[in-house]
């Protein structure tokens, strides 16, 4: 294996401007300013977006959206740049080419400064998303083959005799969304800890769902096409699926989520590709359990650990209360 090539520069020109936000309902128009299309990829758990953006001149940009304000991304010398994947730590992910019709690279943006990610091998390189740890998720080659890049390691992830394997993201704990095709029918899948987990496809969908962006709480969102062709976004989440369209939009599609359950992603209206964000973190998404007790008519939980155990105290049958620790 060859080593990465590392390319490092400056964050290049920054926009303090702040774009067109216009609600409807929940949803938000995200808009980079003058920009004449903008799209938005991915979002972290601060509520700072990352995407693309379309400038006057038909140059493609990347871009960074935090507190309200839009920066550029671009990387030094290229003629395109796409911003693709942002983690908690503010690490942003992308792609960028010179030409903008060349071969593609992937670069990691972190403080400031630029690294650029090649598989070996391949002729073009496509990463998009970044993982709290720093794991990357990307594909190369053409046609598309899934990777995870794990320090300096790279893993290939390849659905067995599918024609192509697209990435979508990497969730904060590791686990990689995808989608691939096998005899033209594009579906989605779940990677984990070096095997594939799930597949699934929308109900109904014809012959296309993808999965681009999946949260902690292991939410998935996507898009999927119906009988007619149309785009329409996705949640996937407790096995249950719920559909979305922005309003007026002739093209929705889902691409990232927040913990509180936040959707990023496109919207087509009249032709013209804009960014929004759905908020959905207001609304309760919790389900309560029933602990039981010793045998007792009392018990009362007091905590909860990350791994899920909880501790508190419950009665036996004569009364007696004792300390407590409640597991799966």
């Amino acid at each position: 294996m060859r080593p990465i090539r590392f390319c490092i520069a400056a964050l290049l020109a920054a926009s303090a401007l702040y774009g067109q936000v216009t609600k409807d309902g929940a949803y938000t128009l995200i808009d980079f300013p003058q920009g004449a299309s903008t799209q938005v990829w991915s979002i972290n758990s601060r509520g700072e977006m990352v995407g693309v953006y379309v400038s006057s001149d038909n140059v493609t940009h990347g871009f960074l959206m935090s507190a309200g304000r839009f920066k550029t991304i671009d990387y030094p010398g290229a003629a395109l740049t796409r911003a693709n994947g942002i983690n908690a730590q503010g690490d942003i992910v992308g792609v960028y080419a010179t030409p903008a019709n060349g071969p593609t690279h992937g670069f990691l943006l972190s403080s400031g400064r630029f690294t650029t990610i090649d598989v070996p091998g391949a002729a073009s390189t496509y990463v998009t998303g970044i993982a709290a740890n720093g794991d990357i998720a990307g594909d190369s080659g053409n046609p598309a083959r899934g990777f995870l890049l794990s320090g300096d390691k790279f893993t290939k992830i390849d659905y067995p005799e599918s024609t192509t394997t697209v990435m979508g993201s990497i969730s904060p704990q590791g686990d990689v969304v995808a989608s691939y095709a096998i005899g033209g029918v594009i579906r989605a899948m779940l990677y984990r800890q070096g095997q594939i987990v799930t597949t699934w496809e929308y109900p109904g969908a014809n012959g296309f769902t993808n999965a681009i962006g999946r949260n902690a709480a292991g939410d998935t969102v996507g898009r999927y096409l119906d009988a007619a062709r149309v785009s329409h976004g996705y949640l996937l989440s407790n096995g249950q699926f719920t559909s979305f369209d922005f309003p007026g939009a002739t093209f929705t599609g889902m691409a990232g989520i927040t913990p509180d359950g936040d959707i990023v992603g496109r919207a087509q209206i009249n032709g013209v590709f804009h960014g929004f964000v759905l908020k959905r973190g207001q609304q309760p998404r919790y389900q309560m359990t029933d602990l039981g007790t010793l045998g007792g008519k009392m018990a009362s939980a007091f905590g909860v650990s990350n791994a899920g155990v909880v501790s508190g105290w419950a009665a036996v049958a004569n009364g007696d209360q004792h300390p407590v620790m409640w597991r799966d």
